[in-house]
């Protein structure tokens, strides 16, 4: 079987979602109870009734993505869907693909993820940083207009490598904005701020590294039963101590998501399930080679299709 899974990050949250999945399927539900009688505070009524300004808070949005994230594997194997060869997540998003893959269990990672988007909201103070896209440059060229507009009154640097000509870039907010211009006035298509309220990835989150580090030891990570490619060097780890420094490093180091799935296609991965909100992933996929089959899974519609299109393929494996 030649099936990937990858889990989404911050960014692809909105207010409602995985409404109608859990309307079929009370699974949904269980799982966000689950973690609500964890986190000590309804994480569904949360995710159903708060607005797009209170989800976007990085310390909510974390376990929610995580949560969701968990609770669409859980319904895909409760479906016997295909198993996966190799897992990936996009920033946050490997979390989840660690859980789901076995390498540590939904109970410790959750508090794991909550502390992360403690630590990672009070890297810098409210309002100070955040993320911005810019579309249609060069990779080495956003790195480049990055090194040269950072200055010691602000730093903005390169941080996610999502597809061919699409980079996202983090740092202080004005430096952000300097960015965006000079990105449009060198020939970028788009340059525009995203909806996170904190500088993910970027040399401003070296605050939050040390405790989180410490925190990731403690939680005793295994090796997963399935492979899970990791965002920091586009590998698989060899060993638990590879995955576990790659993981204590991760707020920040750069997110090679081009180079995850360029390396998935060469391993002969041909179909990709999107789990969780959202279908961020399935369009960076397609944008990155179009001979891998993408399915994002967030409703009802898109989970048949998804079941249907990869139980095809399995039966003709």
């Amino acid at each position: 079987m030649t099936l990937s899974v990858v889990f989404p990050g911050q960014g692809s949250q909105s207010p409602g979602m995985l409404a109608e999945l859990a309307g079929e399927y009370p699974l949904i539900v269980d799982t966000f109870t689950e973690a609500s009688d964890h986190l000590g505070y309804d994480l569904w009524d949360l995710v159903q009734n708060a607005d797009a300004d209170k989800l976007r808070q990085t310390e909510i949005t974390q376990p929610l993505m995580f949560v969701s994230g968990i609770a669409v594997w859980r319904l895909w194997q409760h479906l016997d869907a295909p198993t996966p060869t190799i897992m990936a997540g996009h920033s946050l998003g490997e979390y989840t693909a660690l859980t789901a893959a076995g390498a540590i269990t939904f109970a410790k990672a959750l508090p794991l993820v909550a502390l992360r988007g403690k630590l990672m909201a009070g890297a810098v103070p409210a309002g100070v940083g955040g993320m911005a896209a810019v579309i249609g440059m060069d990779d080495n060229d956003v790195r480049n207009m990055c090194e040269e507009l950072t200055r010691s009154d602000g730093v903005v640097e390169a941080v996610n490598f999502n597809s061919p000509g699409q980079v996202v870039i983090s740092g202080h907010l004005a430096a952000l904005e300097k960015a965006c211009v000079a990105a449009r006035e060198r020939g970028a298509r788009k340059a525009m701020m995203l909806p996170v309220s904190v500088p993910n990835h970027s040399s401003l989150m070296e605050p939050a590294q040390e405790e989180l580090a410490s925190a990731i030891t403690a939680a005793k990570l295994n090796m997963p039963d399935i492979p899970v490619m990791q965002n920091a060097d586009a590998t698989i780890p060899a060993d638990i101590e590879i995955l576990r420094k790659s993981l204590q490093c991760h707020v920040v180091n750069p997110v090679h998501w081009t180079s995850t799935i360029q390396k998935m296609k060469d391993l002969g991965i041909r179909l990709q399930v999107e789990l969780g909100p959202g279908k961020v992933l399935a369009g960076l996929c397609k944008r990155i080679d179009k001979t891998i089959t993408a399915y994002p899974v967030e409703n009802a519609a898109t989970l048949a299709k998804a079941l249907e299109g990869t139980t095809e393929a399995e039966s003709s494996c």
